[in-house]
């Protein structure tokens, strides 16, 4: 028997107390990550499987050995005569794939199972693993009988599928070793058998220098996965592994591009190393695919995806019966995290949630809302379940649930009601986690039935029946029949939810929400906040009209010298360089419109202002779609750089109200100041009514 100390551990603690011990009080009590013991738990439940053994969880999370008493003794007697070792599968998997990408090009197996030290089946179940793991980075692996194993693939892909590996499998490992790196501590040995401990602590200190800054902070794991990926990226270039070279693209002029060339350059001088454009460019993708943290990131920024994100809760609204439409802390955390996932998904960067299972587990009906949402909404964007995933918890934190209360009833018609018909129900609830009950009714009892206490009907026969909906199946559900059930679920999940109550009662809501209420003072802060901002944009709105000008920044920079002549803006020079920096991430046009919205933040504004300018001549400019776009209608939207929570709720409100509808954007477009005015007092009404006098 191949088992760690680790997971032998946790087997004599689930024998000893059945039900007992949770996921967390595993980890408390072996001293390790919640994470750590999710990922063991699965070699634990492959363990049991040899000897016909389930883990199952108790309705409170209690974990449990199911099945005969001889098999758990069995398993017992095999612990006590193993000998563990403290190399796991993932560990033996990791050292496979670094001499498969670093030892190539190809591998007699006898070979790689004489350097694993493990038997030719086991390698045999590795590189199955290894062979799907790669294949979602667009690696193939083959084994050819005389040849042996052979590996192909870009090298970038290959970059990002070992980064990524370390990053699932051994992110608290890496964690640890960069905090006793932080704290001085000389280590020997590579990291995990790979990293150099003194380009990790070189690169720690650089990236937490160069990005880690007052203004922009990146989320942990990302920070954690952007100094992998440089340091792997230094690695493969001294074993001479050299990224294809890039052609000069327009993400080569973007501030990111800007900063990783930078941060090359340091890296090639402090290290010796010899990262190049191609470098830069490969980590700036990365870095662009990074989610960063702090309230002054620009949740005013996206347009485009803020109102998809609207329509995603709108959607997920109407389908559970909830109204979430005025969480602003939802539509704040979904646009923080959905760009840069988004960027990813379209660059084929594969994203991993290791909580997707459990997620699917205990929230089923949220799951399949959110992703019937997504595909409604961004038809071109095809979410995995694991990036659906996080975004279930932004909804379920919103939604305050400790657990689902919606109940998916099945009822199972056969000819008989025996036999066949229990086996198909037990993989029913088995196969499909949203259904919690089926019952079984032969084909005499259907007649009878009521079919309004059944949200599914599934029959292995045809039935009679012309007004009831149902599923007919083979009696073995295939995985098609598997298909049709989850399809007829999200299809119906609104029908399904209307006569449920989804959330956890109001009764017993109080315990679940913190008690901790907000102090006077600071509910008379948030109504000053408020205050100050809807008059500052009121009194500093203004409406420009240029018959001529030679282009867009013409008109910015005498707008701009106005404000600063209001006093509104110190130092005009450093407000244009901010918005031209904006304007380098990313196109400022709004497609479909002839509207451009041009906004930045800098310590020189003081006070917000949002002002519109007309010109009689079209300007050339990117729009936020990546393509050329023709404007005449420049917004103008600047900001202090240090901003409360209202005064971006405020500034996000008037953004995503620019293409909310047509009479909007013709509002907007129209140059008529009075429309303008009056379009935001309305916004600002609608905003008091709804967050302040309300709630």
């Amino acid at each position: 028997m191949m088992i760690t100390f680790r997971e032998k551990s946790i087997i004599e603690l689930i024998v000893r107390t059945a039900g007992k011990h949770t996921v967390h009080s595993l980890a408390t009590y072996i001293n390790v990550s919640a994470r750590t013991i999710q990922r063991d738990l699965k070699s634990v439940e492959k363990t049991l499987k040899q000897f016909d053994l389930d883990l199952k969880r108790t309705s409170n999370e209690g974990l449990f050995i199911d099945g005969k008493n001889e098999q758990i003794y069995r398993l017992i007697q095999n612990l006590t005569n193993s000998q563990p070792t403290d190399e796991t599968p993932e560990e033996r998997k990791l050292n496979l794939l670094i001499i498969l990408l670093h030892e190539g090009p190809s591998f007699k197996t006898r070979v790689l199972a004489s350097q694993l030290g493990v038997s030719a089946a086991t390698l045999s179940a590795y590189l199955d693993d290894l062979t799907e793991w790669l294949g979602k980075f667009s690696i193939t692996l083959t084994r050819k009988r005389g040849v042996g194993v052979e590996l192909d693939g870009a090298e970038a892909n290959k970059r990002h599928a070992l980064a990524n590996y370390f990053l699932v499998y051994f992110y608290e490992e890496i964690v640890e070793q960069l905090y006793l790196l932080q704290q001085g501590k000389k280590l020997e040995e590579p990291v995990l058998g790979y990293f150099s401990p003194r380009y990790l602590a070189e690169i720690d200190e650089l990236v937490n220098r160069k990005i880690n800054n007052e203004q922009t902070r990146l989320a942990d794991s990302d920070y954690i996965g952007l100094v992998i990926h440089i340091c792997l990226t230094v690695q493969r270039n001294e074993t001479h592994f050299m990224l294809e070279q890039v052609v000069d693209t327009i993400e080569d002029t973007t501030s990111e591009f800007e900063l990783m060339e930078r941060l090359c350059n340091e890296l090639n001088n402090s290290l010796s190393a010899s990262l190049n454009a191609s470098d830069a460019h490969f980590l700036s993708v990365v870095l662009r695919g990074s989610k960063v943290q702090g309230v002054d990131w620009g949740y005013y920024d996206s347009v485009l995806l803020g109102k998809l994100i609207k329509n995603v809760i709108g959607e997920v609204s109407v389908n559970l019966h909830v109204d979430l439409s005025d969480d602003f802390s939802l539509y704040q955390g979904l646009l923080a995290h959905m760009g840069p996932s988004i960027f990813r998904l379209n660059q084929n960067l594969e994203l991993f949630n290791p909580l997707t299972d459990e997620i699917k587990r205990k929230y089923p009906v949220l799951f399949m809302a959110v992703a019937k949402s997504l595909e409604k909404v961004f038809r071109d964007i095809d979410f995995p379940a694991d990036e659906i995933a996080f975004i279930v918890l932004h909804f379920g934190s919103a939604l305050l649930m400790n657990e689902e209360k919606v109940q998916i009833n099945a009822v199972v018609i056969c000819p008989t009601g025996i036999g066949t018909s229990k086996m198909l129900a037990s993989r029913i609830r088995k196969e499909i986690v949203e259904i919690n009950s089926v019952k079984i009714l032969s084909i005499n009892d259907f007649q009878s039935a009521r079919f309004d206490d059944y949200d599914l009907i599934i029959s292995t026969i045809r039935l009679p029946l012309t007004d009831v909906e149902y599923i007919m199946v083979s009696p073995l559900l295939s995985d098609k029949d598997i298909g049709y059930i989850e399809n007829y679920l999200q299809n119906n999940l609104e029908t399904i939810t209307r006569k449920k109550r989804y959330l956890i009662p109001e009764n017993q809501r109080e315990n679940l929400v913190p008690k901790n209420k907000p102090s006077v003072q600071n509910l008379l802060q948030e109504i000053k906040d408020v205050q100050t901002s809807m008059d500052a944009l009121l009194n500093n709105l203004r409406v420009y009209r240029k018959r001529q000008a030679v282009n867009h920044w013409e008109m910015l920079k005498e707008m701009v010298e106005q404000a600063e002549a209001n006093h509104l803006v110190t130092s005009t020079p450093a407000v244009l360089h901010q918005l031209q920096e904006r304007e380098k991430k990313g196109g400022l046009g709004i497609p479909n419109t002839l509207m451009g919205l041009f906004h930045c933040r800098d310590e020189s504004i003081q006070e917000l202002i949002f002002q519109v300018a007309h010109l009689d001549t079209l300007c050339t400019v990117e729009g936020m779609d990546g393509q050329t776009m023709q404007i005449n209608n420049l917004l103008l939207m600047l900001a202090p750089s240090t901003m409360s929570d209202r005064e971006q709720e405020i500034l996000s409100m008037i953004s995503t109200s620019l293409i909310e509808s047509d009479k909007s954007m013709m509002i907007f477009s129209s140059s008529n100041e009075k429309m303008i005015r009056q379009k935001l007092e309305d916004l600002f009404l609608d905003y008091l009514q709804n967050n302040l006098i309300k709630g």
